[in-house]
């Protein structure tokens, strides 16, 4: 809940539902998670959070707010996770068929895969369908070794900064769609994705549909195509 650009941002409104309840169901969706739990931190201000996975009888976990390697990790082996994949509350428009194709592909790479994601360098995939997936060995040597608070921050960077420790793999898509944003930092990212929203009144939509829905109404990626995104360190 602690974003500076977007404070509260996880429980804002859209499409007259938290944030984060249209991650949950848009992630409900896969075909291949077994379990879905939110990761929040056990400050007050997240309070709020936990108050909502109770109600909806959600699976969560809290942790550090700072230390989201720790957080993750524990949340992992309070749930006995040998896999696990990250989805970030702030990716409304997640497609679970993007989600699908990372965690397929992850599966059938074992055992030679510890990491497969679609956000590895060159990203191909629009920003707001982040995809990561590990295995808990690699969280575990991650939460050992990484002294940095920085990256600890943000999980997994240890992880894709040191493939001569862990095996990569990069999910592409066939064209650049990378300058596509569509994860909610900014007011102008949630004037965004209320947008497309709004043109989708069932909710049963896919990245596909939404890209489509661009190209009828350009004003509309207009709307937070100024946004720049953080780097790891601000």
């Amino acid at each position: 809940m602690a974003s500076t650009r977007l404070p509260g941002k996880a429980m804002l409104p859209i499409a007259g539902k938290p944030m984060l309840e249209l991650v949950l169901d848009r992630v409900g969706r896969s075909r291949l998670i077994d379990e879905v739990v939110v990761a929040t931190s056990t400050q007050k201000g997240d309070d709020v959070i936990a108050d909502y996975c109770d109600s909806r009888a959600c699976r969560f976990s809290r942790g550090s707010e700072e230390d989201v390697l720790s957080r993750y990790r524990d949340a992992a082996l309070a749930f006995d996770a040998d896999i696990v994949v990250r989805i970030t509350s702030d990716c409304p428009l997640m497609d679970p068929s993007v989600l699908d194709l990372v965690v397929s592909r992850f599966l059938e790479a074992q055992p030679a895969v510890d990491y497969a994601a679609s956000t590895l360098p060159p990203r191909t995939y629009p920003r707001g369908l982040d995809v990561e997936v590990f295995s808990i060995s690699a969280l575990e040597r991650a939460f050992v070794d990484d002294q940095d608070p920085r990256s600890r921050e943000h999980v997994t960077p240890y992880i894709y900064r040191h493939p001569e420790i862990f095996r990569l793999l990069r999910i592409a898509h066939a064209h650049d769609l990378s300058g596509h944003r569509w994860t909610v930092d900014t007011p102008e990212d949630l004037a965004f994705v209320t947008a497309v929203y709004k043109a989708f009144p069932g909710h049963d939509f896919g990245y596909a549909d939404v890209l489509a829905f661009l190209e009828r109404s350009p004003h509309v990626s207009r709307l937070n195509s100024e946004v720049v995104q953080k780097q790891l360190a601000e």
